[in-house]
């Protein structure tokens, strides 16, 4: 009963119980199997034959299937230890074809970095499954194009990831190979060189207050106007002379000579011109630089906590009174307002008192 609970696919031939014929399951295969024992009780004198698929896995178990023949004591334990040994079989050469995907994937990306140029080459990891490209752009500017592969490259479309201002989409083919998507890498980059040249000139000769260290992505800057006023603007990579989004912050008494100014001036806009020739006449004047001065001159800490940065906050808000002008993180103004019992919140906005100067001051509710 054992044995046909155990293997029910495996059943007696005739009443001597001599003869066993039917299937052994293992992983949800079915492997036909026949056993006759030639003397009745004696597994030492029996004989296994089994089909075609089942004899290849077996093939260098021979000696190890005889020896558990003159060593089992019943039937049932060696169909187990033969089930076992075909388990251990099937796991083994499931792994050895997963080596062998890992060598052909090697095989195959060692012979494209070989046509595409090892000098653009700057990383691989030991496993042969991310690799980092360089391209030097007209700028003499460095771009790094993260590659990641899988087991079935150039089968399966590698994963990219670069530094942009827009999304990197590759156009893969059963046909495409790394050269593919270096060529395609290399066409983006030459379309944001002038974005690029306009950004380096303004994060060169200007004040960036955020973001701290922007890099090839970053169509944001907010720049430093004076030590109670700056501009964010937002350029698009694709048309970088025309004129940005501009959000300006600070108090109002230091903000709002900046936006009648572009009021008056947004028709001088002229696209010949560069991005940051244009913010200086748009707004009337000349952006404090670090040849002329220091960047801590415009990094005011908040009046509550300080601190100039708070984890990827600056203080962005601003008492409008003109004799205080004091600026604070706006979570922390939140906070702030939030505990006084005068207080009162409409919607998103809490209003309160400045906690310098007392005079009526508002806070938007941090974003999470």
């Amino acid at each position: 009963m054992e044995l046909l609970t155990e293997f029910p696919h495996l059943l007696p031939q005739n009443r001597q119980g001599t003869v066993y014929d039917g299937f052994i399951s293992v992983h949800n295969r079915h492997y036909r199997v026949q056993i006759n024992l030639h003397v009745p009780g004696q597994l030492s004198e029996a004989s296994v034959s089994c089909d075609w698929k089942l004899q290849h896995i077996l093939r260098r178990y021979e000696h190890i299937i005889k020896q558990r023949l003159q060593q089992c004591s019943t039937l049932h334990d060696f169909l187990i230890e033969l089930r076992s040994i075909i388990e251990r079989q099937l796991e083994q050469e499931e792994k050895d074809l997963g080596q062998t995907g890992v060598f052909q994937v090697c095989e195959q990306l060692l012979a494209d970095l070989e046509q595409l140029g090892w000098e653009r080459l700057v990383y691989i990891d030991p496993s042969f499954q991310e690799i980092h490209l360089q391209l030097m752009d007209d700028g003499n500017r460095k771009h790094v194009l993260k590659v990641q592969l899988s087991n079935e490259y150039p089968k399966e479309k590698p994963k990219c990831l670069t530094e942009l201002p827009a999304k990197f989409e590759v156009h893969w083919t059963a046909s495409s190979h790394l050269q593919d998507i270096y060529s395609q890498f290399h066409h983006i980059v030459s379309l944001y060189q002038e974005f690029w040249d306009m950004m380096e000139e303004i994060d060169r000769n200007t004040w960036v207050l955020e973001p701290e260290k922007p890099n090839y992505s970053a169509v944001h800057r907010r720049l430093a106007i004076s030590s109670g006023a700056s501009v964010q603007i937002a350029v698009d990579p694709k048309h970088p002379r025309v004129l940005p989004e501009c959000r300006f912050l600070g108090a109002d008494q230091a903000v709002s000579p900046l936006r009648e100014s572009m009021g008056k001036n947004i028709q001088f806009w002229n696209e010949d011109r560069s991005l940051l020739d244009n913010l200086q006449m748009l707004l009337g004047i000349t952006f404090p630089s670090p040849s002329n001065s220091k960047k801590e001159d415009f990094s005011v800490e908040c009046g509550i906590c300080y601190a100039y940065r708070l984890e990827m906050e600056i203080p962005n808000e601003v008492c409008n009174d003109a004799r205080c002008g004091q600026s604070y993180h706006q979570s922390c103004l939140y906070e702030w307002l939030r505990a006084l019992p005068s207080s009162r919140q409409s919607f998103n906005t809490i209003f309160g008192e400045c906690p310098y100067c007392e005079k009526p001051i508002t806070a938007r509710m941090p974003m999470k």
